[in-house]
């Protein structure tokens, strides 16, 4: 399991965007991609991240806005929230 918190892991997923905004799909690939942790058969993880950013202030859920396909929302961080994670600060 990688030595981040799952609040540090999601801000990571979305800082990555250029938009700075992730649907939950989206969030899941970029885990998988960057952490093996996340591509094995155990699937609890999602339940994590869906938990952490339902519960945290620090995330923000977007419309995702008309004519945009599929279901769900973007997620982005909160702009007040935004300095906990100054200089890629992510450790526990």
């Amino acid at each position: 399991k990688p030595p981040y918190s799952y609040i540090a892991l999601i801000v990571m997923a979305i800082q990555s965007s250029p938009s700075k905004r992730l649907t939950l799909s989206e969030i899941y690939q970029f885990l998988q991609a960057r952490f093996p942790f996340f591509r094995g058969s155990y699937q609890g993880w999602k339940n994590s991240v869906r938990h952490n950013l339902s519960l945290n202030e620090c995330f923000i859920k977007l419309p995702k806005g008309l004519g945009r396909p599929g279901k769900g929302h973007y997620w982005t961080i909160d702009p007040a929230s935004e300095f906990m994670f100054e200089e890629g600060s992510f450790r526990r």
